[in-house]
């Protein structure tokens, strides 16, 4: 099955670029514990060549259909979220892009210059959402322009395409089996939490509670040198079952929005 193959991939790249990520990983095995995926997501600009439905195409291809969408007004995002038509074990994947048209002529024009230079052969290619960045050296400079009006859009600029985050499911976990475990878990190791708008997100009632640590500080080449901002980070997530006894599998718009912030750029 080739997504098994592409998750595979992405997930080495996700923890080499990203150690932090494998170091988590390793603890809950070395604990034990089953990791397995809720969700992978990415990030993209709006733009037909890029944006949401381009990035969709490879999972559709591979057996994954249209579950849901959600908007983002503060942060001016739009997201969809694809699940595997038979597979159950197959990761969600949740696909958002930003509302480029609704920021200013300065970052328009950088995003379009962005897109422009991205080599015409990687559009349609399965392999787009592992290209990285394939726009050329970026500036710190208009990187750090970019953060005044956007975190998300001056984060995508340097990393490029990219599983932004992986997920691991708490429901499949056994010792550390709620987000608040997790969390004690993964701060007893010396892990940052992104605690916008507390640390955890959602609650029971809503069916799906969420927590994420913040992403590591990577280094990266610039035009000007190289630099640490912050890289790709991990969540965890707790689903509980409806009325029906279902367990749910959408997301939550407030959530997810603070979950954003994981990649937002910090002091250490």
């Amino acid at each position: 099955m080739y997504y098994t193959d592409l998750f595979n991939r992405l997930w080495k790249e996700y923890t080499t670029k990203n150690p932090s990520t494998l170091e988590i990983f390793n603890l809950f095995v070395a604990g034990g514990e089953t990791v397995l995926n809720d969700h992978v997501a990415f990030r993209t600009y709006r733009n037909p060549a890029i944006g949401v439905n381009q990035l969709a195409k490879v999972f559709l291809k591979y057996g994954y259909k249209f579950r849901g969408d959600y908007h983002f007004e503060a942060k001016k995002l739009y997201a969809r979220h694809f699940e595997h038509k038979t597979d159950k074990e197959a990761p969600r994947v949740f696909i958002s892009e930003l509302l480029v048209e609704q920021f200013s002529p300065f970052l328009q024009e950088t995003v379009a210059g962005w897109i422009k230079a991205i080599p015409t052969s990687v559009y349609d290619s399965d392999d787009l959402v592992l290209a990285g960045n394939v726009s050329g050296l970026p500036s710190y400079t208009i990187y750090e322009k970019l953060r005044d009006e956007s975190e998300y859009a001056a984060w995508l600029y340097v990393n490029g395409f990219c599983a932004n985050h992986f997920t691991v499911s708490v429901n499949r976990l056994k010792n550390l089996d709620s987000v608040e475990k997790v969390n004690v878990f993964l701060k007893s190791h010396g892990f940052l939490l992104n605690d916008a708008g507390g640390e955890i997100q959602g609650t029971p009632a809503e069916l799906l509670e969420q927590s994420s640590i913040r992403a590591g500080m990577v280094s990266f080449q610039f035009a000007e040198g190289n630099f640490e901002i912050p890289g790709c980070y991990y969540e965890f997530a707790k689903r509980y079952p409806d009325e029906n006894g279902n367990l749910y599998s959408g997301f939550i718009a407030k959530s997810a929005d603070k979950i954003f912030e994981s990649t937002n750029f910090y002091k250490k």
